[in-house]
């Protein structure tokens, strides 16, 4: 028997891997979204990927990154696929052992994560068998497109008036195309429509498993949990946002951002759903009086309400990783010091559900600035994407050193005994967040009318404060901006600045100083190892 052509065989392939993923995803609603092969395969990428590349996805993609690298997985899964399809085609076995290497790895990755356990490995080994079936069907079983007969070669036998006359160039044709590949228009027709009928049946079910997976995951998710949350009342809410903090200018950023516009940047391929009813919170280490705390211990006890800029490390000069809300929490200093670390423990480590950590200075959060293991963002229990049930929120330091979501144990250590997951990966241990300031409006390129712009943007330096922003236009003179009220030094800043724009190509740039009279450099650093620096520069066009 001859093996269906290259392009049969590729998508036979490209059929049984989408059958292994869409098979698996049913079974991990049962074990965890984060066992799913493609999410499980995923996040060992992105724990192991070369920081370069992740800093130059961010930069590229920024809160779409996972996105991103999910779609660029499975196209890499489709041709790989569409090559065991090939390969099987010649020789069955090496496509199964393909498969079974695919299904392997995602065993691996799944046992490897935080808090796996056995089951973890179902949605891989039932995705990785049916994928295998599939291929068999369409390679060597009933889906098998078996080809019609070859045109035998004529060739003119010799007569008694002479020699043979040389053989056509067809005449010298085989009479089988070589190694078995067969023209898709020389096929049976009618194995033909088998197999294709077969590839959309499959495909179509591996469609419906796959998105069905996904509905029912969510369907078990913590949306409804939330939805029943009722916060209680601070028992030292917000300082109101003075009038004119907010300039409500086309292209400026709003004062308080809200939620579903806040950046997202985490190494989470999946979005961790935590039952706040099963929730803990563990605080440990080398502390004298452990803790262990529910839900509703936590909500039990006073809460306070503060606005708070966070910042991300991975945020370019003018970039928009920053975000400013009202966050809900407990001091975190109150249950340090219930907890009553001992001497030299000069870090905690918040740990989250899905095992990333970070580290954060002890004395940063003892020294009375409001950190918060916050249960409520901008008045409402926070998002399942932003933490929920409780995440940390540190005034002054970037987020991936103080900023732990979905927080399940605050481990009371040292520097020295302990890295948290990005150190390693080339970042600094300890990270203030730098002065900054960016310029909103008017955008990069934009075409201006000659006469009187507004300018205008935000400045940040939390728990420092912002001193003054200066605009200068082209090089020249730096011109002092004027700065919006704001609610404490632990917020952005509005500001702006009247510019008597003239015809040309012109030149914007902004810096900020501190409260503490520290101008922010204007040498251009990268955002490794903690945080970039630089004066943003917008050109625009006049007429």
């Amino acid at each position: 028997m001859r093996s269906p052509s290259r392009g049969h065989a590729a998508l036979a392939g490209i059929t049984a891997a989408a059958v292994a993923i869409g098979a698996a995803e049913p079974v991990a609603v049962l074990t965890g979204p984060r066992s799913a092969p493609l999410i499980a395969v995923g996040g060992v990428v992105v724990d192991l990927v070369p920081e370069p590349l992740k800093q130059f996805a961010i930069a590229l993609f920024g809160t779409y990154d996972k996105i991103a690298l999910l779609v660029g997985a499975a196209v890499l899964l489709a041709a790989f696929a569409a090559l065991l399809g090939v390969l099987a085609a010649r020789r069955l076995a090496i496509g199964l052992a393909g498969i079974a290497g695919f299904a392997a790895l995602g065993v691996a990755a799944a046992l490897t994560r935080a808090g796996a356990d056995a089951a973890d490995a179902l949605p891989s080994l039932v995705g990785g068998g049916l994928g295998a079936l599939t291929l068999w069907a369409f390679v060597a079983g009933p889906l098998r497109v078996h080809p019609g007969p070859a045109a035998p070669a004529t060739v003119r036998p010799a007569t008694a008036l002479g020699p043979t006359p040389p053989p056509t160039v067809a005449a010298l044709a085989p009479e089988e195309p070589p190694a078995g590949w067969e023209p898709l228009e020389r096929g049976d027709p009618g194995a033909r429509r088998r197999f294709l009928r077969g590839v959309a049946a499959l495909a179509g079910a591996a469609a419906v498993a796959g998105l069905g997976g996904h509905w029912l995951a969510g369907r078990r998710g913590v949306s409804a949990a939330r939805q029943a949350v009722v916060l209680p009342t601070p028992s030292a809410a917000a300082p109101a946002v003075p009038a004119g903090a907010d300039l409500s200018l086309p292209g400026l950023a709003p004062y308080v951002t809200p939620a579903r516009s806040f950046y997202r940047i985490d190494t989470a391929l999946v979005v961790p759903q935590v039952d706040p009813a099963a929730w803990r919170l563990r605080i440990h280490g080398r502390v004298r009086n452990p803790i262990e705390l529910s839900f509703a211990d936590l909500l039990a006890r006073p809460m306070v309400e503060r606005y708070v800029t966070l910042a991300c490390v991975s945020n370019e000069v003018g970039g928009d990783l920053i975000g400013n809300a009202r966050w809900l929490g407990v001091p975190i200093k109150e249950l340090l010091d219930e907890a009553d670390p001992e001497d030299g423990a000069d870090q905690v480590v918040g740990r989250s559900v899905d095992g990333w950590t970070c580290g954060t200075p002890t004395a940063a959060l003892r020294d009375g600035r409001d950190a918060l293991l916050a249960v409520g963002m901008n008045g409402e229990p926070l998002p399942v994407e932003h933490g929920f049930p409780v995440r940390m929120i540190v005034p002054g330091l970037y987020g991936y050193v103080s900023a732990c979501k979905w927080v399940t144990e605050l481990e009371v250590t040292s520097f020295a005994d302990f890295d948290a997951y990005w150190v390693p990966r080339g970042w600094a241990a300890q990270a203030p967040i730098r002065t900054q300031s960016r310029i909103d409006t008017p955008r990069p390129r934009t075409r201006l009318t000659a006469g009187p712009v507004v300018t205008a943007g935000v400045a940040w330096a939390q728990h420092r404060g912002i001193g003054t922003v200066e605009v200068r236009v082209d090089g020249g003179p730096w011109q002092e901006a004027t700065l919006a009220p704001t609610v404490s030094v632990d917020t952005w800043v509005q500001w702006s600045w009247r510019w008597d724009a003239t015809p040309g190509e012109h030149t914007l740039q902004v810096r900020a100083a501190g409260a503490d009279g520290a101008t922010q450099p204007e040498e251009r650093r990268p955002v490794a190892p903690d945080g970039a620096t630089g004066w943003h520069t917008v050109r625009v066009t006049v007429r």
